[in-house]
């Protein structure tokens, strides 16, 4: 088995939390990771942030000694390749491949920049969730390789070990303790915060929007009806004038500092939060969402991975390179080392799961969907969090919730 050392030791003590239409034809998979294509003459250009520059570098090597081929790394501001990818591309100037998030494939699609890959018997050995975040209309754009979601925290000192299966058992298990609150959960103020209400609001059945049989994200919207209203009546009894539980007076940072404190026992928060959640020595644990509304609480899930450029003059070659040199356990462990996110390959995050912290995240995020793709998500967000803001702040749970379905779908056509 190829070993891919980065090379850098810094990168492998570093801490395991984070700190947050195709062109052309797909080539077709390689059969055997040790059996290497003649690359001799060409170059791939490959875009990536100096985050996961060192592990790609690490794969590039061996790629160069087998092959023969070279890689160029451009290293860029992550920030700004999904702009430059799709600007680029279509004149020739854009890499072969690049790194990116999930959430700009909609984008990337409908801009006709990136082809589809095939991944082969390698599919078997990456989370389903991160293969369904990287597949539009039933087809696979790009390899994926790391995950990001949110989970349930707990302070161990005031509420134990037991994880609460539901809602209802959390506040009990609270009360219990003689905490000051029982949960604090981000609202983001009045601005509102529906990716972190996300999965109490699938536990009551109502996706943002509906998937089919291949678990890609169509644009009939999921959340109305009977269950979406069940949703809206459950944040109008925990709001303002019910319990009080969720308030629009809290936002990220005073999340945060109530859990640190001592005065919240539960919060719902990503592995960036933990240092911040942590600061004053809480002793924690990390488990799935507990369910609001009687199914399973399945929060947003974020994917990154390797985009193929459609028009690459190279795409057997990259394929390749993606397929037999980063599709491999080493360049996977690599790229954990270099940048420690929960891995999308099963069995190096089964490996760094002997972290309980990273190892609760794992669990939320095998509980989770992917957060849509489709350029029609980028409608939903300002209308779908200024209805949860007002409903927590006391308007009539059903009727604006109505209004925003009914808003949401005028917005769409």
């Amino acid at each position: 088995m190829r070993k891919l050392g980065i090379g850098i030791a810094a990168l492998a003590a570093g801490t395991l939390l984070l700190a947050g239409c195709s062109g052309s034809s797909t080539p077709t998979a390689t059969e055997s990771e040790d059996t290497a294509i003649d690359a001799s003459g060409v170059t791939l250009t490959i875009w990536t942030d100096e985050n996961r520059k060192p592990a790609i570098e690490a794969a590039a090597k061996v790629f160069e000694e087998e092959t023969g081929g070279k890689i160029e790394l451009v290293q860029k501001n992550f920030d700004d390749i999904r702009t430059d990818f799709i600007n680029q591309v279509p004149t020739g100037n854009g890499p072969d491949l690049t790194i990116g998030a999930h959430d700009w494939l909609g984008a990337l699609v409908a801009a006709g920049v990136v082809d589809t890959i095939d991944l082969g018997d390698k599919a078997s050995s990456f989370e389903q969730v991160a293969l369904d975040a990287m597949t539009y209309d039933g087809q696979l754009y790009a390899l994926p390789y790391s995950l990001e979601t949110i989970a349930l925290i707990q302070n161990t000192d005031l509420v134990g070990e037991d994880v609460p299966a539901t809602w209802d058992d959390l506040v009990a298990q609270a009360d219990a303790a003689g905490a000051e609150r029982p949960i604090a959960i981000n609202t983001a103020g009045q601005t509102g915060d529906a990716y972190t209400m996300y999965g109490f609001q699938t536990s009551f059945g109502a996706p943002v929007f509906v998937q089919d049989s291949s678990g890609s994200y169509t644009t009939e919207v999921g959340m109305g009806g009977e269950a979406g209203e069940a949703f809206a009546q459950w944040l109008s009894d925990n709001g303002k004038k019910g319990t009080g539980y969720i308030s629009t007076t809290v936002d990220y940072d005073i999340n945060n500092e109530l859990f640190a404190s001592g005065k919240a026992a539960f919060t719902v928060q990503g592995p960036w939060a933990v240092e911040a959640l942590t600061a004053d020595g809480v002793n924690i644990k990390v488990s799935p969402i507990p369910s609001a509304g009687g199914e399973t609480a399945s929060p947003f899930v974020g994917v990154q991975g390797f985009y193929l450029s459609s028009q690459s003059k190279n795409a057997l070659v990259a394929q390749e390179f993606l397929v037999n040199y980063i599709a491999t356990e080493d360049a996977q462990q690599a790229l954990y080392d270099a940048d420690p996110r929960i891995p999308a390959w099963s069995t190096v995050a089964e490996k760094v799961s002997s972290d309980p912290v990273i190892a609760g995240f794992l669990a939320s995020s095998q509980n989770g969907v992917p957060m849509p793709s489709i350029p029609e998500m980028g409608s939903v967000w300002d209308l779908w969090n200024a209805a949860q803001v007002q409903i927590i702040d006391g308007a009539d749970p059903v009727s604006t919730w109505n209004k925003m379905i009914d808003d949401l779908n005028s917005a769409l056509g």
